[in-house]
């Protein structure tokens, strides 16, 4: 254990003696938290619907008072009215509009006369995001154009009633759970696997094979020292980032319990499998290649920004054995549903037993001779 301790006190004193990569390994998950909260969490604002208005009745008249009374309340879009259709159209071409509305002519006569009215929305569809957002947008207009004016004695509709379990939950919340998470795995990309390659480069590595350690207490030391300078990583961005995001029930003390165990059972999941990756590499420039494809073959799959249910099956595979996703669950019952032990469990066996296995392979693989 003596051994072992000295390799986790080397490793930590020469992270600590750079500040560089400590800052790196935390402000970059903070600033991603913040840029992609604020850049995907907000609803549409201020769309450009052209609008044509081929008819200039009085039905016409009830659709253009409508719109003028979404730019005046949700703001969700704003219109511009146009005599030509065929000049809307090509403005949502060239992307001047987001979209266009066209009420055809005799919409009021086959109002009053129920034969079949229609109006024409043209969108973009390049956009899937702001295309389906007018969409559903005018559709619920579309909706309230219909529902009859006096309800009749007899309602035979049927109401669905939402009941909502939590508070509203912002993009920014969503985000802060895979932060967290990739917060940690860049600490152990940086403070655990690239350290280790340049450390053999640079011949470090040969003194501790003329030392008396085992290769297993060198390997526990080594993973320990990184899993350590990850839990560090974990704790400040969960405060940091609670802050930012508004989670207040981080501070609470059972939570704060339980996101502590989540923190080391990632950390540790997360070395393992980082020095698994680099046992038996010896070129630096290696992990500095592989490690953005990892980040993009563990992270997006995870579940932290787009859920798991939508995946197709391969990606869904993925997810299955990535550690991110168990992280990013477990992270997210705790901040953002203020569960407790019994909904993260399996994410914390699921995260102990990956490191074992990992150590449990990395150990036979680690070479004790040069």
């Amino acid at each position: 254990m003596q051994r072992m301790w000295a390799i986790v006190e080397r490793e930590l004193r020469k992270f600590l003696r750079s500040p560089a990569l400590m800052m790196v390994a935390m402000v970059f998950p903070l600033v991603q938290l913040i840029v992609l909260g604020s850049a995907f969490g907000g609803k549409i604002r201020d769309a450009r619907l052209g609008v044509v208005d081929q008819d200039g009745g009085t039905q016409s008249l009830k659709i253009r008072e409508a719109f003028d009374s979404v730019q005046a309340t949700a703001r969700t879009f704003r219109p511009i009215y146009y005599s030509n259709d065929r000049q809307a159209m090509e403005d949502v071409r060239n992307g001047k509009l987001d979209g266009a509305v066209v009420i055809p002519p005799q919409f009021s006569r086959r109002m009053y006369e129920q034969e079949h009215p229609r109006i024409a929305l043209i969108v973009d569809n390049s956009d899937n995001f702001m295309s389906e957002s007018l969409e559903q947008k005018l559709s619920e207009l579309v909706q309230a154009l219909n529902d009859p004016v006096v309800e009749p004695r007899m309602l035979q509709k049927v109401v669905l009633d939402t009941v909502e379990l939590y508070p509203y939950i912002e993009y920014l919340k969503y985000l802060l759970p895979g932060s967290i998470a990739l917060a940690m795995y860049v600490s152990v990309m940086i403070g655990g696997g690239m350290l280790y390659i340049d450390d053999k480069a640079r011949g470090i590595h040969e003194g501790y094979l003329v030392t008396p350690i085992t290769k297993t207490e060198l390997v526990l030391g080594l993973n320990l020292a990184g899993a350590i300078k990850a839990v560090g990583a974990g704790i400040v961005i969960t405060f940091v980032g609670s802050l930012v995001a508004g989670v207040s029930n981080t501070f609470h003390p059972a939570t704060f319990l339980w996101l502590l165990g989540m923190i080391l059972a990632t950390s540790l999941a997360f070395n393992t499998m980082m020095f698994l990756m680099m046992v038996r590499v010896e070129d630096p420039l290696v992990p500095r290649a592989i490690f953005g494809v990892m980040n993009t073959l563990l992270f997006f799959p995870s579940g932290s920004i787009y859920p798991i249910k939508a995946f197709p099956t391969w990606l869904k595979a993925i997810a299955v054995v990535d550690p991110f996703t168990y992280a990013v669950h477990g992270f997210k019952a705790l901040l953002l549903k203020e569960a407790g032990f019994a909904a993260i469990w399996q994410d914390m066996l699921f995260l102990t037993v990956f490191a074992m296995v990992m150590i449990s392979i990395a150990t036979p693989l680690f070479k004790r001779t040069l």
